[in-house]
């Protein structure tokens, strides 16, 4: 569940009807299991439901992975400094699960090579037992020197034993640090490098565990892109598509369970949905999800984090390809860490206002230029060289008189139940996900999904441990064999670049995608050469785009990387314009909904005249 984006004017449906994803909602309305919240960790819930063979469906406010899940810092890690918090057992979970999804995911998950910049040997070390034990910042914080960052890099390789696939830390002193990275402050005195992961395209992971789980549901011998609305069908997903409120009424076939009333974000139309349980896995938005359902709670005290992105060469190049990852003068841990041919610098750790959007303020853009100066003081960065800024609120628990950096970074599950009707008889299950990292989402899917089963009465048929998320099945394991796919997969029209960005975006699933360009006549866009009008066409059939904006935040990078021209939203919305249905008032209003979320949520300023 995501912060609303939508235009005032609704867009319209598609030709000859609803949306196919809302169709077979309403066709058949009603599911064991609904999963409130499309971010990574309802998907990879309702992924997971779907392979044990539940009825389940699906819901999203806004676009999958809008929220929170899209906010991130593009980080899979263990969380090197939730030991200070005494929470081992995260940490030990999020080190395995970074291990394992280097392994199933390959295709969005990389390794990430990561150096920590020190600039004292005992620093911290009287204050560390005291921010243990109190979790809270004691007087001005002091910097952890090498003595205390040794001892944790010790701890995380410990965990990370079992499966581990990455090479343990490394210590270097001033003069070797110094010949790395010869951009850091001169005074370093250590600098200490180990290895995390990262994932580039927590949109397009988030789109293919949800396609893992619409795939489960299939009736048996149906095609990959067969009729999904058929009767047989157990796993249906829908974005666009919120929940306004909750009956206790029951199902009318079964007797069981609740009425919920769903609207259509694109149209306007709503209708009613019943399900025996509910899991509500809207993030920050728990306890406004629980108070439209009447089961009001308070668990949630979530906190903004802010980045930006830079185009700036001479940063990229002081980085070495590495992710600096450090202790700012505030004590906040922060990072700066390449991205491609973009750098990417956060985070902030802020109580957040849920009235309000999410944005990086000017404060914080000072905040980020500060830092950069604090290990890399002879580069300058200005604000014309920012290309995109984000935010989000992190699904953390209500935490009072906690400092935000301190809240922990674990995860519960709340169990209700709905209020009852006039009948004798309980209303649906309603279990809450408060808190939950990006790292941990296949484990905490497959926590609430044997809590699931256990109020289904049901067993575990699969587990997910091994099982290679979507396009990561087949995904070349080195820099050898992609190359050699791309030679394979090269065509007349598809060139080197155009093979490869398709492998990046799409993964292994790339040759279906190849399959619907080749099947037809196909150009590239005037206005960029990453994207054709049939794989826009591909996007808007197979990948429930809602909104102009979807394919440049959601399906694409491009904004991330600052590339959204007007020339680009108007040819991109001409393409569009035939499968989406949207006459020339429907165009006009996407261009306009795109500028205002590009400039609004993002700093992106784009002056464009509407076709």
């Amino acid at each position: 569940m995501g912060p609303k984006d939508s235009p005032a004017r609704p867009t319209a449906p598609k030709p000859g009807g609803e949306r196919a994803s809302v169709h077979n909602l309403r066709r058949r309305p009603h599911a064991k299991v609904l999963v409130v919240g499309g971010g990574i960790n309802g998907v990879g819930t309702f992924r997971d439901l779907a392979l044990q063979g539940v009825d389940v469906a699906l819901v999203e406010r806004g676009d999958y992975c809008q929220g929170a899940s899209g906010a991130s810092s593009h980080m899979i890690h263990g969380g090197i400094r939730y030991l200070e918090n005494g929470e081992f057992r995260l940490v030990r979970e999020s080190v395995v699960e970074r291990n394992r999804l280097l392994r199933i995911a390959p295709h969005y998950v990389k390794p990430l090579q990561t150096t920590i910049p020190i600039f004292s040997t005992f620093s911290g070390i009287l204050e560390a037992p005291l921010r243990f034990l109190t979790h809270k910042q004691q007087g001005k914080p002091k910097e952890r020197g090498a003595f205390l960052i040794k001892v944790g890099l010790s701890l995380y390789d410990s965990f990370s034993r079992d499966g581990g696939n990455v090479p343990r830390h490394q210590f270097r002193g001033r003069k070797r640090a110094l010949a790395e990275l010869p951009g850091l402050r001169p005074d370093i005195k250590y600098a200490a490098t180990y290895f995390d992961a990262s994932v580039h395209n927590p949109e397009r992971l988030t789109l293919d565990v949800l396609q893992d789980g619409e795939r489960a549901g299939r009736p048996a011998g149906a095609g990959a892109h067969a009729e999904s609305n058929a009767q047989g069908n157990t796993a249906r997903a829908s974005n666009y598509l919120s929940l306004k409120s909750m009956t206790g009424e029951p199902n009318r076939g079964t007797g069981k369970g609740s009425t919920v009333r769903l609207r259509d974000e694109l149209t306007g139309e709503e209708f009613d949905f019943t399900a025996d349980v509910i899991v509500n896995t809207t993030g920050a938005w728990v306890d406004l999800t629980n108070e439209a359902m009447g089961t009001a709670s308070s668990f949630m005290g979530g906190t903004k984090g802010s980045h930006i992105v830079l185009d700036h060469p001479g940063l990229l190049d002081a980085c070495r390809g590495r992710e600096i990852f450090f202790e700012h003068t505030d004590g906040r841990i922060v990072l700066i860490y390449p991205m491609g041919d973009r750098v990417l610098v956060g985070t902030t750790d802020v109580d957040a206002d849920m009235s309000q959007d999410a944005v990086c303020t000017d404060e914080e853009i000072e905040y980020f230029f500060e830092l950069i100066g604090h290990v890399f003081p002879g580069i300058a960065v200005t604000r014309e060289q920012i290309v995109y800024t984000f935010a989000g609120v992190r699904p953390l628990p209500r935490h009072d008189a906690t400092q935000p950096g301190f809240v922990s970074r674990d995860y519960r599950i709340e169990r209700r139940e709905a209020a009852a009707s006039a009948q004798p008889r309980p209303g649906a299950v309603v279990l809450s996900l408060v808190g939950g990292k990006w790292t941990t989402f296949r484990a905490l899917a497959e926590h609430l999904t044997d809590d699931v089963l256990a109020e289904l009465g049901m067993q575990r048929k699969v587990s997910t441990a091994q099982l290679a998320i979507g396009s990561g099945a087949g995904f070349p394991s080195d820099e050898a064999g992609v190359q050699k796919w791309i030679k394979q997969h090269m065509a007349p029209g598809r060139d080197a670049d155009r093979t490869a960005g398709l492998l990046t975006r799409y993964g292994t699933r790339a040759e279906a995608v190849m399959a619907y360009l080749d099947a037809a006549p196909d150009h590239q866009l005037r206005s960029t050469r990453e994207l054709s009008v049939r794989e826009l066409e591909f996007m808007a059939a197979r990948e429930q785009v809602g909104h102009l904006v979807d394919v440049f935040i959601r399906r694409t990078s491009l904004a991330f990387r600052g590339l959204v021209t007007g020339e680009l939203l108007n040819e991109v919305a001409e393409v569009l314009a035939v499968p989406l249905g949207w006459d020339a008032a429907a165009r006009a209003a996407e261009i306009r909904h795109a500028q205002d979320v590009l400039q609004r949520l993002h700093r992106v300023e784009i002056n464009s005249l509407v076709a």
